[in-house]
């Protein structure tokens, strides 16, 4: 009870301080808070992103034009101490009645749990931006050289101040530009001849072009290009400091005219520096160290082996076939230098896995050749991971899972790797109804064998039609796994054959040559056990009917007759009744969902990535995926001698194997805002098409609407098919289409708001659904579109970001021919969902 009310007083206590807070209260004499800077460029206000990243004191940061950080900041006080004491006074035996409640002890540590509270409330908040007229001065220089710097050689930048009685200051920048200076005619003065000859190849790719306005960030990225070229066509020694840049614009009526000089090569002698002429170098020799380490250094190399102009040493037996490890080297004996080279060696060689980050050492001759050195430190040849972790569920009451995992590197002598990893659970049910002999009476066990090879493996030279550069891999993996008093108890085996290659760094592409699943449910009695909702509508009809009298359906016996009966008009059921139709529609989805499945397929997957970097926030990505299965086995049906089944499917090991053919776009696109402010968008359609030996798609290969990374305002697996009112506790279908767009914002420090709107459904397409609301028949089928909105807050932990949001039903197809407009909107039927990471 002294515990409630210790949290009650600092509750209180902290209240008072908020309702007390003043954004200017905490000011001096001679201080003023900054509450607006107003920047005019040629008498006109520019808010843009640029021109605010130039000023060096911005005011404090404000929602819905209240400045939060601040305020939270003001709550702290220097003299802690003395406010609690002064608080405990205010009010005759206010001090008397709270140690009577809480004991001396009690109070005491209130009072320091106050003063931890308080430097948490400084550390979290804003402090009040005061004027400073030194960085006013700073942020006018900055405006100005940033036109100077953008070709307006003549503008000039200045500030005023207004400060106000109520110690608040508004800050006004003004820049007069002048007229533009335009690039006018470009010239070169190069001193070496080859370097001349070599520049002219390639100056029509220049930053700098005529008629254009200057601009100083052109003319250090043409520096900077000019390097990169002439480096990566021999000229070994060049460095972006042989080259510059004199620019005239005396009498050329606001014309600039450009001369590009490059020097020659600067060297050292004995007393004095000279310069000669550049020269191209050539790779003479690569060198391969393949177990360099700091335990080897000074040994003599073991074994040696030449290999298409490259030599590998080891100190040990070699442990490598050398084309393994030429395969990742673009550095090539008898070809000029080339920083490239360098760069991709670096990258693929890193990309092995096998080895820790290269070093690459260049020996010059005095023939103007090079010897390239490149020494690799493997890593251990085997690795050991284990996880484990304890779990509740709403299946489980309690359960531990174990994770053990092995990594072996180079294990064909070829640079691949292969993982090993099994997972392992046992967990007790929370099904009071089933009397258990033991109490651990779940339990999962799966296997994973995965071979990483980084080439293409094929009979066939691939390497003209995905050259290296591309970094080729392949993929093989085979895994297991078995279920017990889970679902319905599955037993999976699956296997993968996939290539893998990158054309440059913002393309990826996947081909899925070979890949297996079979699925085999051990335990399909139990499925109303598992679709409880199912099995009550079921349960529903057969009371309203007086089936089975006054007891509820026993499953599988009971429920199996009563779907027989109904469907075999042995009840006063008629197929026209809707009864009639949902005790079709559960068994239909019933003998589907039990059903063991078979697929064999193969897709491709195209992603097209166009982030820089981790910190991009203006980007887009594009993600293409086409998936077809069952075609080989259809056109071995007939050689294979497969048999068909009652419903006119071949079988193959007794299971209909699935024939379908799937598709999915999905496009997201962000754009930078400024001031920590982004706007994103996602829109994604799919469809997959059953056809030949299937009617339907199966479950784990269909599409489902909902749920943290879809549309918020429902949860996962609720929202459709179109607007039928299902009784399944998992809605799928084979079509969906969503966009949803959200606006992200900045509050204060690494805490992050969000408004967004979700559109979607899922529909049923040329399948076996008949259901008018649940498929999709033409565009008057849009009207069913969902749409959720709502509000989430993200908080930035560096390494990933905690999300919480909470949708609205904003639009709902389930209300059918009524108003399906705003009928759920409010916190009793929102949806809350918790998420790490953005959700697009």
């Amino acid at each position: 009870m002294k515990q409630q009310h210790l949290k009650i007083l600092l509750f209180a206590f902290t209240i008072w301080n908020l309702t007390a807070c003043d954004s200017t209260k905490r000011l001096t004499e001679g201080e003023y808070l900054l509450d607006k800077n107003t920047v005019l460029i040629n008498d006109e206000k520019d808010n843009s992103e640029t021109i605010n990243s130039l000023i060096h004191q911005k005011p404090n940061k404000k929602i819905l034009n209240t400045p939060l950080g601040l305020h939270i900041y003001n709550t702290a006080r220097p003299n802690k101490d003395s406010l609690f004491e002064v608080w405990l006074n205010k009010k005759p035996k206010r001090r008397e009645r709270l140690e009577r409640k809480l004991s001396k002890k009690q109070l005491l540590k209130v009072k320091e749990s106050s003063i931890d509270f308080n430097n948490w409330l400084k550390k979290t908040g804003e402090a009040p931006v005061i004027v400073d007229e030194q960085k006013t001065k700073k942020t006018v220089k900055r405006l100005q050289d940033y036109h100077i710097n953008n070709g307006w050689f003549n503008a000039k930048s200045s500030y005023t101040i207004d400060r106000k009685d109520n110690k608040r200051a508004y800050i006004t920048y003004k820049t007069e530009t002048g007229t533009p200076f335009i690039i006018d005619s470009i010239s070169s003065s190069i001193a070496t001849p080859i370097v001349d000859s070599l520049y002219q190849t390639f100056k029509n790719k220049s930053f700098i072009k005529p008629n254009e306005q200057y601009k100083t960030t052109n003319f250090e990225l043409e520096r900077k290009r000019i390097t990169n070229e002439l480096r990566n066509l021999g000229v070994y020694h060049f460095k972006q400091d042989y080259v510059s840049v004199e620019i005239d614009t005396i009498g050329t009526n606001k014309k600039v005219n450009v001369d590009f000089k490059i020097s020659n090569k600067t060297v050292r002698y004995q007393d004095s520096i000279g310069r000669e002429p550049f020269k191209i170098y050539k790779i003479k020799k690569v060198n391969v160290f393949t177990d360099n380490s700091y335990a080897n250094e000074g040994k003599p190399y073991l074994d040696s082996i030449a290999y298409k102009g490259y030599t590998l040493y080891s100190y040990n037996k070699m442990r490598y076939r050398p084309k393994a490890l030429t395969d990742a080297i673009f550095v090539n004996p008898n070809t000029i230098y080339k920083d490239i080279d360098r760069t991709l060696t670096y990258r693929h060689i890193s990309e092995l896995r096998t080895f820790k980050y290269p070093n690459i050492e260049n020996i010059e001759h005095a023939d103007s050749t090079l010897t390239t050195n490149i020494y690799l430190t493997p890593l251990k040849k085997f690795s050991l991971g284990f996880d484990a972790e304890a779990s509740q569920s709403n299946i489980q009451s309690v359960g531990f899972s174990l994770n053990p995992s092995l990594q072996i590197r180079n294990i064909f002598k070829g640079a691949e790797t292969l993982e090993i990893s099994a997972f392992g659970s046992i967990g007790a049910s929370k099904d009071n109804k089933n009397e258990r002999e033991q109490f651990f009476d779940i339990n999962e066990l799966g296997i994973d064998f995965n071979l990483t090879i980084p080439r293409l493996f094929s009979p066939f030279n691939t390497n003209k039609i995905i050259p290296k550069y591309m970094s080729p891999s392949t993929r093989i993996s085979i895994s297991a796994s078995s279920q017990k008093n889970i679902g319905l108890d599955k037993q999976t085996f699956s296997g993968t054959f996939n290539y893998n290659w990158r054309p440059n760094s913002k393309v990826t592409n996947k081909l899925d040559l070979f890949n297996a699943q079979y699925v085999r449910n051990l335990n399909p009695n139990n499925y109303f056990g598992v679709y409880s909702t199912s099995y009550n509508t079921l349960n529903g009809i057969a009371e309203s009917l007086n089936y089975n009298g006054d007891n509820n359906l026993d499953y599988p016996i009971q429920t199996d007759a009563f779907i027989t009966d109904v469907l075999s008009g042995n009840t006063s059921l008629s197929s026209n009744d809707e009864d009639y139709q949902t005790v079709s529609a559960i068994n239909e989805r019933k003998n589907r969902l039990t059903e063991d499945n078979l697929i064999l397929s193969s897709s491709f997957s195209f992603t097209k990535d166009k982030r820089t970097n981790l910190f991009d926030e203006n980007f887009s990505i594009f993600r293409f995926k086409v998936e077809a299965a069952g075609n080989l086995l259809s056109n071995a049906s007939n050689l294979l001698g497969l048999k068909k089944d009652s419903n006119d499917r071949y079988e193959l090991f007794n299971v209909a194997y699935s024939q379908y053919i799937k598709t999915e776009l999905d496009y997201v696109k962000h754009w930078d805002l400024g001031k920590k402010n982004v706007f994103a968008m996602r829109s994604y359609f799919g469809i997959a098409i059953p056809y030949g030996n299937s009617s339907n798609i199966p479950f784990s290969k269909s599409f489902f609407a909902g749920g943290a990374n879809d549309n918020r305002a429902w949860t996962a697996y609720s929202l459709g098919p179109g607007s039928s009112e299902t009784t399944n506790e998992f809605n799928e279908a084979n079509l969906k289409i969503a966009l949803s767009l959200e606006q992200r914002f900045n509050i204060f420090e690494d805490l992050y708001g969000a408004i967004f709107v979700d559109t979607g459904n899922i529909w049923n397409a040329l399948d076996d659904v008949e259901d008018d609301k649940a498929t999709f028949t033409n565009f008057n089928s849009l009207k069913d579109i969902a749409i959720g909105s709502g509000f989430g807050l993200r908080y930035d932990f560096s390494f990933f970001i905690f999300r919480l949001d909470v949708g609205f039903k904003t639009y709902d197809p389930f209300y059918q021919d009524k108003n399906r407009w705003f009928n759920d909107y409010n916190f009793g039927h929102a949806v809350y969902n918790i998420g790490i990471n953005y959700p697009f």
